[in-house]
């Protein structure tokens, strides 16, 4: 999609992070854009924090892991501007990794949020684009945990190479219909994904911080530790916005990661060899 202007744009995960850095660049893009979020008291400041940017955008409370939620804040988004052409399927939450306490709720949570969030948001919006015939563009929120799997045993990994392989089927159905797909695989970014747990719903329980010592505590102090000192939001939100005009599958924020890529690659290559030995 080379014009943007006078589109429309639909992201979850709208009130920070990536998802709000996304409205704000479609919004200046000269889009009509309607961010959705669990977090209603965010999503507010977030739509307001936007006007100056672009008159036309919107807030919908939205509940990715409900697909009748992703549902209604489809039909709300139709409502306010009419066909939605750019779909942000960019919701997401981390959880625990390791292998000393595994909860079944962590895997749950994630699982869906992450990952039936995106199939949501695809399953309502598809459709939808398919029938105005205007054109559009999907963009699935990875991570390069869904290419190398440095986190180790992590829902959040699962979750991520599953988006990842998802996104690359798709664009194979819906490169003929003349609708791209793009899958976003950030590295550090500075977002609050690391106090995802603020929005853990009760279906899910509370939860419990890994406990000192551990894998999960280890990785969750690295984790935070490469947040703070993470990309800006914005650097990712203006790939994304040249990924979707050059119709680009992939986009990565992190060269430096490419040798974790590699090592992974090379280890998949060299099991074939020996494979065909």
């Amino acid at each position: 999609m080379q014009e943007l202007a006078g589109k429309t744009a639909f992201v979850t995960g709208g009130a920070s992070g990536i998802g709000l850095a996304l409205g704000r660049a479609f919004a200046e893009a000269g889009m009509q854009v309607m961010l959705a979020d669990i977090e209603t008291e965010a999503l507010a400041a977030a739509v307001k924090s936007l006007h100056n940017f672009g008159p036309d955008v919107r807030g919908v409370t939205c509940d990715v892991t409900d697909p009748e939620s992703v549902e209604r804040a489809a039909a709300a988004s139709h409502e306010a501007f009419g066909n939605v052409h750019v779909v942000c399927n960019n919701a997401g939450v981390a959880g625990g990794s390791g292998i000393d306490d595994i909860l079944l709720d962590d895997w749950r949570w994630v699982l869906d949020v992450n990952l039936m969030g995106v199939l949501h948001g695809i399953r309502t919006f598809l459709p939808l684009i398919r029938a105005h015939g205007e054109g559009g563009h999907i963009v699935n929120t990875a991570s390069m945990a869904g290419m190398v799997s440095g986190l180790g045993f992590s829902p959040y990994s699962a979750s991520k190479f599953a988006v990842v392989t998802m996104s690359e089927g798709l664009a194979l159905h819906l490169k003929p219909l003349g609708i791209g797909v793009t899958v976003l695989c950030p590295g550090w970014v500075r977002t609050r994904i690391n106090e995802s747990a603020r929005n853990r719903t009760e279906r899910y329980g509370a939860g419990r911080a890994p406990e000192p010592g551990t894998w999960g505590n280890e990785i969750a102090a690295h984790v935070a530790e490469r947040i703070q000192s993470g990309l800006d939001p914005s650097d990712v939100a203006a790939r994304v916005l040249t990924a979707i005009r050059d119709d680009d599958l992939y986009v990565f924020t992190h060269p430096e990661m490419r040798v974790a890529a590699e090592e992974r690659f090379g280890a998949i290559l060299a099991a074939m060899d020996k494979a065909g030995r």
